[in-house]
């Protein structure tokens, strides 16, 4: 069942990533762009801290993705709701890419054994719970869990952010603060409506 759930999130994200795409096609001639991620030459300083924060944050991500795809399953989920989880899908994955391409680079491991020690990760009893939940429950639950599971993410991302070498890991893992905080006060404002 989960796979299922991982190809639509995965067909969500691949479709946003291509229209992003499509959007920023350049017609003037004279407007030089920035090098893409890939065409940059991989940063040389990194550090244990930038390592740990890459392996723990994937299987952290991954999670919120299949999290996300729980919920897009159901029928009977608000917009607002849907279009929340629709946009944490597509961010982390594509957040995912980076930090598996940083590992790939650092030569280190993509794995650690220490990936469900972490904080905010959900429990084998919550995935299942979010995972049989009718829509308005999933909706709560979603809202819940996905309030602590970012509030995880956040912790580590200022441990990157005062301990990280890696200037691309160190503005990633700020990116994750800004913007999962924002995602918090829009969920905690959707769970004080309901």
């Amino acid at each position: 069942m989960r796979t299922n759930h991982r190809l639509i999130v995965l067909a969500l994200v691949l479709t946003t990533t291509a229209g992003l795409a499509a959007c920023s096609t350049s017609t003037g001639g004279d407007t030089p762009s920035a090098p893409s991620e890939s065409s940059r030459p991989a940063a040389a300083a990194y550090n244990d801290a930038d390592v740990t924060f890459a392996q723990m944050m994937l299987p952290h991500h991954s999670q919120a993705v299949d999290m996300s795809g729980m919920l897009l399953a159901k029928s009977g989920v608000s917009e607002e709701v849907r279009q929340l989880a629709t946009d944490i899908a597509a961010a982390q994955g594509s957040e995912i890419e980076q930090l598996s391409m940083m590992l790939d680079e650092w030569g280190e491991d993509q794995e650690t054994p220490m990936a469900h020690s972490m904080d905010g990760m959900m429990s084998e009893e919550d995935m299942t719970a979010l995972e049989t939940a009718t829509s308005a429950e999933a909706e709560r639950l979603f809202l819940e869990q996905m309030i602590q599971h970012h509030t995880g993410a956040i912790d580590m991302a200022q441990t990157e952010v005062e301990d990280g070498e890696n200037p691309d890991a160190v503005a990633l893992a700020e990116n994750i603060v800004s913007t999962q905080r924002a995602e918090i006060d829009q969920m905690e404002d959707l769970l004080g409506a309901r």
